[in-house]
C-alpha cells in the first residue's frame, strides 16, 4: 500500500484541528514511560509534526502492561520504541531522540526546552521536575506536568505558563501532596529516594504499587487535550472554545474512594461535594517567596505555611472548582 498523504491521514479531523499549524509545532516530551509514551502517540495522531523525546531507560517487562509499546519492544531504548510508535501514526513527523538523564545533562535539557513550543514533563521524581521548572522559567516556555498517586488511586496535572505560578509554587501549596506519588518501579523508587538504598530487593518490590493502564488514561487524556489547546491557541480550530474551559493551573482526578480520597462522597450521592471520576480545577496563586520564580525569598520556619485549621476555615491559595 502506498504511503498516505498528510491530507488523507487527517481528513477525518478536519475542522477539529488545524493540522497545517500543528505540523510545524515542536513538542519536547521528557520521560517516555506510561505517561510520556502514550502522550507522544496521541499527539502524533493529532498531527503534531515535530518531536524531541528524552529518556535514558530501556523498556522492561513490567512496563508493558501500562505502556503504549508492546512485548516485542522489551530491551529496547524507550526513545527508539516510541519513535516507531510516532512514525506509525504520522510518518511525516520529525523526531529527535535523546538518551539523556535529565539531572546529568541539564545543558541538553535547556537547549531543547529553548527550541520547544511546549514541554511535556512526564518524569517520575521531583529532582528532575524542579530542574525542568527552573529551565521553563528561564526560557519562558509552557510546561504540562502529570503524575499518578499511589496505585493510581488518582492523579493530578499542572500547567506552568510564563508569568504564572511555577511547579515550585505548587509544591509549596497545601493542596498538593508530593508524597502521594506512586512508585512505578524499584529503579524509579530508588532514584527518587522513596526506596532507601539500604532497602532489600524483596522489601523494595513490595513498595512498588502501580495502578492499571485505564487508571492513568484519564490523566494522560487531559494532558493531551491541554497540550493541543496550547499548541492551537490563536488558530481557528474546533479546540478554540476549550480555551475558555481549560483555564486552571492545577487539575485533580480520583479513580477510587480510597486512601487520600476515602472521605470523598460516593458518586451517586455526591451532589456538589467532591467525588470520584470527575475533574476538579484549581487556580494556584503565584508565591512571591518561591525559590524558583518569586521576587523575594526569605527563610520560612513554618509559621506562614498554608494550612487547614480545626474549624475547616481555609488559609490556602487555591480554589477548587467543586
Amino acid at each position: 500500500m502506498p504511503e498516505p498523504t498528510r491530507e488523507e491521514l487527517y481528513a477525518r479531523s478536519s475542522g477539529l484541528i488545524e493540522n497545517g499549524v500543528l505540523a510545524n509545532r515542536r513538542v519536547l516530551i521528557i520521560g517516555l514511560g506510561s505517561f510520556g509514551g502514550t502522550i507522544a502517540v496521541e499527539l502524533a495522531k493529532a498531527a503534531v509534526g515535530e518531536f524531541a523525546i528524552m529518556d535514558f531507560d530501556k523498556l522492561e517487562v513490567h512496563n508493558i502492561v501500562r505502556h503504549a509499546c508492546s512485548i516485542k519492544d522489551v530491551g529496547r531504548f524507550k526513545t527508539d520504541a516510541v519513535e516507531d510508535l510516532i512514525l506509525g501514526k504520522n510518518p511525516y513527523a520529525k523526531i529527535e531522540k535523546f538518551r539523556t538523564d535529565v539531572l546529568k545533562d541539564p545543558d541538553c535539557v535547556s537547549r531543547e526546552i529553548a527550541q520547544a513550543d511546549l514541554v511535556i514533563v512526564a518524569t517520575d521524581n521531583n529532582d528532575s521536575r524542579f530542574l525542568i521548572n527552573r529551565l521553563l522559567i528561564e526560557h519562558g516556555k509552557i510546561g504540562i506536568y502529570g503524575r499518578a498517586n499511589t496505585r493510581a488511586e488518582g492523579g493530578d496535572v499542572f500547567v506552568q505558563r510564563p508569568g504564572g505560578p511555577c511547579y515550585g509554587c505548587l509544591v509549596g501549596n497545601a493542596s498538593f501532596d508530593q508524597t502521594a506519588e506512586e512508585v512505578s518501579s524499584e529503579a524509579a523508587g530508588r532514584r527518587s529516594g522513596k526506596i532507601a538504598a539500604y532497602t532489600s530487593p524483596e522489601e523494595a518490590s513490595a513498595m512498588v504499587q502501580v495502578g492499571l493502564s485505564c487508571d492513568i488514561a484519564p490523566i494522560t487524556n487531559l494532558m493531551v487535550k491541554l497540550a493541543l489547546v496550547e499548541l492551537s491557541r490563536g488558530t481557528a480550530s474546533g479546540l478554540s472554545e476549550l480555551e475558555e474551559e481549560l483555564v486552571y493551573d492545577y487539575w485533580m482526578w480520583a479513580n477510587r474512594r480510597e486512601r487520600r480520597f476515602a472521605n470523598w462522597s460516593p458518586l451517586p450521592k455526591a451532589g456538589n461535594m467532591p467525588t470520584i471520576l470527575r475533574w476538579y480545577g484549581a487556580r494556584i496563586k503565584r508565591c512571591e517567596t518561591c525559590a524558583a520564580c518569586g521576587t523575594s525569598v526569605s527563610l520560612d520556619e513554618g509559621e506562614s505555611l498554608p494550612h487547614f485549621d480545626a474549624t475547616g476555615d481555609e488559609d490556602i491559595n487555591v480554589n477548587l472548582n467543586i
